[in-house]
């Protein structure tokens, strides 16, 4: 466990790690590339290594140094893999490494932790299937382990649910440039998270595989083309930089976070937007975004397509006047916790009422205290509740560990805005 002790924060500048989404991405479409790729600033956690030791399981060349990921593309070709593959509770690993598997040979076992083992994956096996591969969920309850046979994948026109997670319909796309005949999608539900969906259609972009789109609804990548090899590197991660700017909006401070800036496909930038809107000054510098703390007042918003920072933005609102609505987010019932349910037990335990519904979260803001907070093993519960203990005291986080799995050193950089 670790205690937060309130300091008066200090102007600051931090540095926030590699985006752990861009991480997962480019290091799949490296693996897939025609050659030698180097990623700069690629984020190292416990989520992006789970990624990157599954491609060398699979067969992926991949070195590791001080300032880069060296990975070596095999152009789609894996090798076989009798055990299995184990991602922890990385949804992102096991929704992207799912449809890679297809590209291979033999049978892919895909599993994880058991609460990863309770985390819906039936519309992409459903999206799979629609294009002839041979995959299914190992206990028939839709959810990993999966089972995936590797193979020629002949592609086709895929009708995908993307109601639950964007991840679905970015896995898909990922290996389409590898299919025979490419692949059309259309999307019947959703899609939540529409940044991430830009994000992957950006990465593959930047590698050289055009990506025809109608909006949200309509997506089609034609087969045989290629991942190109080079150097690219990972922007700043908006999500941690959040925590940052939150930290800001809640003692009154100045933070700035540096490579950050406006025009990020990040969705996770806006969250700046939203401050502002709650009383923060926000301004845009050259070399990254400051957030001004100023008095808080409530907002209603869809979070829909910011669902990492929900847990951010509701210990931000326990400190600010009125009634908090955060809306479309029934989709952090499956992360890697019960977001929904742990963020209104823990803000319970703070003495500020906060209420889930199958789709909202309500925060009152009022005048929190300080208690033990339970992080449910998922890191975004743990960096969120540590901002409150910056203001009030005897904020105490368990299992402060659990940050590994995106940010080792938070704890380190959230020391930065210390004035003792």
């Amino acid at each position: 466990m670790i205690e937060i002790i309130p300091y008066k924060i200090k102007d600051s500048i931090v540095t926030v790690p590699g985006s752990k989404s861009y991480t997962h991405r480019i290091l799949i479409a490296a693996a897939l590339s025609d050659g030698m790729c180097r990623i700069e600033n690629g984020l190292r956690s416990d989520d992006t290594l789970l990624t990157l030791n599954a491609l060398k399981q699979m067969g992926v060349d991949i070195e590791e140094h001080a300032d880069c990921f060296r990975v070596q593309g095999n152009a789609g070709v894996f090798k076989e893999r009798s055990e299995p593959i184990h991602l922890g509770n990385s949804g992102t690993s096991m929704r992207l490494l799912t449809a890679l598997a297809a590209l291979g040979r033999g049978t892919y076992r895909l599993t994880g932790t058991d609460r990863m083992q309770q985390r819906p994956i039936q519309d992409l096996i459903d999206g799979l299937i629609q294009i002839g591969v041979k995959v299914e969920s190992v206990n028939a309850d839709g959810c990993p382990p999966v089972d995936v046979a590797g193979g020629r994948v002949p592609g086709g026109s895929v009708r995908l649910n993307c109601s639950k997670s964007s991840q679905f319909l970015s896995a898909l796309l990922l290996m389409a440039p590898y299919t025979t005949a490419g692949l059309e999608i259309i999307v019947t539900e959703g899609p939540v998270s529409k940044p991430y969906i830009d994000m992957t259609a950006a990465v593959m972009e930047r590698l050289g595989v055009a990506v025809e789109r109608d909006g949200y609804r309509r997506f089609a990548v034609r087969g045989g083309q290629v991942y190109r090899a080079g150097t690219y590197g990972v922007e700043p991660d908006a999500s941690q930089a959040g925590y940052f700017w939150a930290a800001a909006a809640i003692t009154g401070a100045s933070v700035k976070v540096k490579g950050i800036m406006k025009d990020s496909r990040q969705g996770d930038v806006r969250f700046t937007r939203l401050l502002k809107e709650m009383g923060c000054e926000i301004i845009e510098e050259a070399d990254g975004i400051r957030v001004c703390g100023g008095p808080l007042s409530a907002v209603e918003i869809d979070m829909s397509d910011m669902p990492d920072l929900v847990p951010t933005l509701a210990v931000v609102a326990a400190f600010a006047k009125g009634t908090t609505v955060i809306r479309n987010v029934a989709h952090l019932k499956v992360k890697e916790s019960d977001r929904l349910a742990a963020v209104v037990a823990e803000l319970a335990k703070m003495g500020i009422s906060a209420k889930a519904t199958d789709n909202d979260l309500t925060i009152t803001g009022g005048n929190p205290r300080g208690t033990t907070i339970e992080t449910y093993n998922d890191h975004r519960i743990a960096m969120s509740f540590a901002l409150a203990g910056l203001k009030i005291p005897g904020m105490i986080i368990l299992n402060e560990s659990c940050v590994e799995k995106s940010f080792p050193e938070f704890w380190q950089v959230l020391e930065q805005l210390y004035r003792k």
